[in-house]
């Protein structure tokens, strides 16, 4: 079974883009800055497009928590490192 979500990145291309992927339905792609979930975002659908703009928005903060909570545990992990 897959994670609810992934995350994905195109560094040789697009090196500034962070990519979540929702593996649950309505399954989706969000591209956003990598600095700024909210900046340059697009969401790319390989499901229907929920017509509740209540969900839509529901899952893209699950999307923005689960990124941040990523990158707070990368955070950890370099830092353990450093101190080792």
């Amino acid at each position: 079974m897959l994670p609810k979500f992934l995350l994905a990145d195109n560094s040789q291309e697009t090196p500034d883009t962070i990519f979540v992927v929702h593996t649950e339905e309505p399954k989706f792609i969000v591209e956003s800055d990598i600095e700024d979930f909210w900046s340059n975002q697009e969401i790319h659908w390989l499901s229907d497009v929920p017509e509740s703009e209540e969900l839509i928005n529901q899952l893209l903060e699950e999307a923005e928590e689960y990124l941040e909570a990523e990158f707070e545990s990368q955070e950890n992990l370099f830092d353990e490192e450093e101190q080792d």
